[in-house]
């Protein structure tokens, strides 16, 4: 039974120009997935606009506001149970 599939076909060059011509198509094949993939990477990493209006710059405060405090907590209550003062007899509790 012959493979008729596409994806293992080898594609016959008869010339130098041919072989040129291919090049020169998958470069532009090449830029311009990367230009796509570069817009992409942009839209997802880039940082985006800071809030107009007043509603959403007090709620963006608010919001960091909390995870920094979030984030303060879990730091003191880390410090505490690993680094902080060692009391003589205390057992070491994950939890």
């Amino acid at each position: 039974m012959p493979n008729n599939n596409m994806v293992d076909a080898q594609p016959t060059y008869r010339s130098l120009s041919e072989i040129r011509l291919r090049k020169a198509q998958l470069i532009t094949e090449i830029t311009k997935d990367n230009n796509k993939m570069r817009k992409m990477w942009g839209k997802l990493f880039n940082k985006s606009q800071q809030p107009t209006t007043p509603s959403r710059r007090i709620t963006s405060i608010m919001s960091r506001s909390a995870s920094m405090f979030d984030a303060a907590i879990l730091g003191w209550k880390l410090y505490q149970r690993f680094g902080g003062s060692k009391k003589k007899g205390k057992k070491f509790k994950l939890f």
